[in-house]
């Protein structure tokens, strides 16, 4: 039985290394030349990264092959793979869609396209042999100017049927500069009645505390924590949830092993913090939710009482589960109990 709520990963990153690397030779992509065997290619797309900002390019090259033609491919081989593998039943699923248009067109028919992309991926992730809730979330980007992030904001909102909540990604470095858009962006989208997050506090460079008060939850987190603790007792009186992503710290380099993350679990458990089990991006780090769970308990991160408040605050943030915050396991628990003799007459 599915029993997981997947709140954090990316369409650019979610596509296992094997599915990725068979497109690449079916289409004749010139990596499909430079890696002609799997186990090399697996080990260049898997391999940790020196920064975050170097770790992002893997995003840039997953997405310039994600375009209206293949859209539907990758995400059917990503839903059946949550479905099948992972046991996850409820799935927000965020990319950039102004990347997935067609580059060589100006931006404002890009812009106009992003609705049959938005709308392509819905349908993509709709399976009847499958059948996983999924919802997307539209992340704004560092690197893209206001007019085409406010485009994708407008599009979100229009799109509420299909689109929960809108996100900030890209390199953190350039956060801070442009927080004044920041800020106004993310109150027109709860004015419009959106959900919000952001990845924020990831990395040393995205500590910007201006932002928080404008999102319902928060990507990443760690740095809230780990290095600004003082911050916790306000995030639990807002009700945020951190996503947290345990191999990406890794990956990233922003974290040099597990065993780090075991303070963040702590003190927002001290600090009446929800914290979400996370994966970010599954495919490039060959590590699919179940296994990122097994890591942090075998690693002795986390145990199984903590395990399951993460699984549970999975659900009550979910932006948009439809049982009103009762998780598969509780219904199933209710399916289970025994009734009363006289129910049975």
């Amino acid at each position: 039985m599915a029993l997981y709520a997947e709140l954090h990963r990316h369409l650019g990153g979610s596509i296992v290394p094997r599915v990725f690397w068979r497109y690449l030779i079916r289409t004749g992509h010139p990596l499909a030349d430079q890696y002609p065997e799997y186990d090399q290619f697996e080990a260049f797309f898997t391999r940790p990264r020196k920064s975050l900002t170097e770790y992002l390019e893997l995003h840039s090259l997953v997405e310039s092959v994600q375009t209206l033609e293949t859209i539907p491919y990758f995400v059917s081989k990503l839903v059946r793979g949550a479905y099948v593998f992972e046991g996850i039943c409820y799935l927000e699923l965020r990319y950039t869609p102004f990347y997935r248009t067609t580059k060589s067109r100006p931006d404002a028919w890009r812009i106009e396209q992003m609705r049959d992309i938005a709308r392509l991926v819905a349908q993509a992730g709709h399976s009847e042999i499958y059948p996983i809730i999924m919802r997307q979330i539209f992340c704004m980007h560092s690197k893209l100017p206001y007019e085409i992030n406010r485009a994708m904001l407008e599009l979100a909102a229009e799109e509420q049927d299909i689109v929960c909540a809108v996100d900030l990604a890209g390199p953190d470095v350039h956060y801070s500069e442009r927080m004044d858009e920041w800020i106004e962006l993310f109150s027109r989208a709860r004015s419009l009645g959106l959900k919000t997050t952001g990845h924020l506090y990831e990395t040393v460079d995205g500590c910007d505390p201006r932002l928080l008060p404008y999102l319902d939850r928060i990507g990443h987190g760690i740095q809230i924590p780990l290095l600004y603790p003082e911050l916790l007792p306000e995030v639990a009186d807002r009700g945020q949830c951190l996503e947290i992503c345990p191999t990406t710290y890794l990956k990233t380099g922003t974290l040099p092993n597990l065993m780090a993350v075991r303070e963040v679990f702590q003190r927002c458990r001290a600090a009446g913090v929800d914290v979400a089990i996370c994966t970010d991006n599954a495919g490039l780090h060959n590590v699919r939710l179940p296994w990122e769970i097994e890591n942090l308990l075998t690693s002795d991160i986390i145990d199984f009482k903590m395990l399951n408040r993460c699984i549970d605050a999975a659900f009550r943030h979910a932006f948009a589960w439809p049982a009103a915050g009762r998780t598969p396991r509780a219904l199933l628990s209710e399916m289970l109990t025994p009734r009363p003799a006289e129910h049975l007459f």
